[in-house]
């Protein structure tokens, strides 16, 4: 009895040394293959690393010299205690005014603030609210526009850049769907003000003029 007990103790161990063995193998096996592999990618990246800086090189090349300019205008950086953050000219409405850089209550009673998005004249869209009020400085005249008005918009940084407005249309208060950063990599501006019954929004949507 004994010796059958050491004989199957024996049988046991042996399969566990055998079982072991196997797993090293295919352990070794594995990190073999794992290594050639990543050989393999890091060549090939060497080669993708590689065309992808002489792409960029010639696209540069291409590029370089019709980067697009913008006429430069200085811009005041404070207007009655706020901080501006461009100016906006609509020459259809007569409308020249600053666009104040925080949005607040009060001061959307100044001037027509930034209210959500991008800065001025950077890609994305830049989204504007005013007051439809009978002031010069506000949005009271944003009905008269048509799609195909122009615009521009002037900052410090990028400079005066031309917007053709491609809609125009009312949402109710709640519907923000107009604040959307979606712009296909392209310059938007959007516009907002009240309705004359202040029940609805005027939305004015604009892209860059490409020349």
């Amino acid at each position: 009895m004994r010796e059958r007990k050491k004989k199957e103790k024996k049988i046991i161990q042996h399969i566990i040394v055998y079982v072991i063995l196997t797993i090293s193998i295919w352990i070794c096996i594995d990190e073999y293959k794992d290594r050639k592999i990543k050989q393999k990618e890091t060549k090939d990246s060497k080669y993708i690393i590689e065309d992808l800086s002489i792409q960029n090189k010639d696209i540069g090349e291409n590029t370089n010299n019709t980067e697009k300019t913008y006429p430069k205008e200085e811009i005041i950086s404070e207007y009655k205690g706020y901080e501006v953050s461009a100016k906006i000219e609509i020459p259809k409405i007569r409308l020249e005014t600053y666009i104040l850089q925080n949005y607040s209550v009060q001061a959307l009673k100044t001037c027509v603030t930034k209210f959500w998005g991008v800065n001025a004249n950077e890609i994305g869209n830049f989204c504007i609210a005013g007051h439809n009020y009978r002031n010069k400085k506000m949005f009271q005249n944003l009905k008269e526009l048509v799609i195909g008005d122009t615009f521009f918009i002037s900052d410090n940084k990028i400079g005066k850049v031309e917007y053709e407005i491609y809609d125009i249309y009312t949402v109710i208060p709640d519907d923000v769907s107009c604040l959307s950063q979606e712009t296909n990599n392209k310059r938007e501006v959007t516009l907002i003000t009240c309705t004359s019954d202040s029940k609805k929004r005027i939305i004015v949507k604009a892209k860059e003029v490409e020349n």
